[in-house]
């Protein structure tokens, strides 16, 4: 699940009050878990998450959580990065790829996906606000050696619950969803779209009420 192994911080913001299931953080009269269900990919999701994000019942990267099997959270900081993280990415059988828009000064470790025999692939996303993930990508000394993968999609966002800076900017689980068109694994893209249309359809129900 997406908190079990992370530390209790309390959520303050509009609708703190309301009576939440206690692991899809939902109001307890949209509670999603009876829709959750696990499918396999060609790849891993782990979502490196700000620490404002990892309670915010509007985060969808949950959902890729739930849905995509092997799929792992940790938790970012810039000086003393998750031991197991770090384990991970260093993994001779781990193929990992960070997943953040193409510029110049990093050209050099940009890299189109490709399944690599005995190896497990792992799609990092930064998981937080266009302004935190800039921030994690460029001040985080251990990302700075992993080759980067960005999205090609023509979606558009349907997330409603947040309003982006741009048209073009996609939520956590839109981003996952893009990358598993874009490598052509549409059972897993269609499943994860599946549970996200659910998720969003229901909180705006919900909030209109709270």
């Amino acid at each position: 699940m997406f908190i079990e192994e992370l530390p209790r911080k309390p959520f303050l913001a509009r609708g703190s009050n309301v009576k939440r299931c206690e692991s899809c953080l939902m109001d307890l009269s949209g509670c999603l878990c009876e829709h959750r269900s696990e499918v396999q990919a060609e790849v891993e999701f782990w979502l490196l998450t700000h620490p404002y994000e990892i309670y915010k019942p509007t985060n969808t990267g949950r959902l890729i959580v739930d849905s995509i099997a092997g799929s792992r959270v940790f938790q970012w900081h810039r000086t003393e990065p998750d031991p197991e993280f770090l384990r991970l990415i260093r993994s001779e059988d781990i193929d990992p790829y960070i997943v953040f828009p193409e510029e110049a000064d990093y050209s050099h470790r940009m890299t189109s996906y490709s399944a690599k025999p005995g190896k497990r692939s792992v799609f990092i996303i930064l998981d937080g606000t266009w302004r935190q993930a800039r921030r994690m990508f460029r001040l985080s000394e251990y990302l700075q050696d992993l080759p980067v993968i960005s999205l090609d999609t023509p979606r558009t966002s349907r997330y409603k619950l947040r309003k982006a800076h741009h048209e073009n900017q996609l939520c956590t689980v839109e981003v996952a969803i893009g990358l598993l068109e874009q490598i052509e694994d549409q059972k897993a893209a269609e499943h994860l779209d599946g549970y996200f249309e659910i998720f969003n359809n229901r909180y705006q129900t919900i909030r209109r009420v709270i």
